[in-house]
């Protein structure tokens, strides 16, 4: 049986957060979010990026956020099809104000993603974590998920 987040020491989170489609006026406040996950950006590039997602029908970027207040977390996903398993979706990345964390922003995000998931007739969300992440691999066991595999992740630099 899976564990309850709350369990886990997470509280709900305020009812004036809302879930939406990530917009490229956003870049600012996603970049700050990609910085305290450690992977600073350049708000001209992430805008970049946002406006290049948008446009493509297999990637979903999504915002929480309270109105008046500071974006609280994002999720980006994309729909795959692979050649051994099928179509599913899988998390690209998720962070949560660091604030924010342990108030169920990560767990409406993931939720979202299971219902854009479940509209488009896909049965599985996958996602990688860092083995170092180790409030990441709770969060993600809590809300139902099972590790299904460890491995490597190899980078090759191209020239130009």
């Amino acid at each position: 049986m899976k564990e309850d987040p709350r369990k886990l020491g997470a509280s709900e989170p305020s009812a004036a957060v809302r879930i939406r489609r990530a917009a490229v006026a956003d870049a600012a406040e996603i970049a700050r979010l990609c910085a305290q996950f450690g992977h600073a950006a350049l708000v001209k590039d992430v805008r970049a990026r946002i406006a290049v997602l948008d446009a493509m029908p297999s990637q979903q970027l999504l915002v929480a956020e309270e109105p008046g207040i500071r974006l609280l977390g994002w999720i980006q996903v994309e729909r795959r099809l692979v050649l051994t398993a099928g179509e599913r979706v899988e998390i690209i990345g998720l962070v949560v104000d660091a604030a924010a964390r342990r108030h169920g922003v990560g767990t409406l995000l993931v939720s979202a993603v299971q219902q854009w998931a479940l509209a488009e007739n896909l049965g599985e969300i996958l996602v990688r974590s860092n083995v170092v992440r180790d409030a990441s691999h709770k969060f993600y066991l809590a809300g139902g998920f099972s590790r299904v595999k460890t491995q490597h992740i190899y980078a090759k630099s191209l020239p130009g």
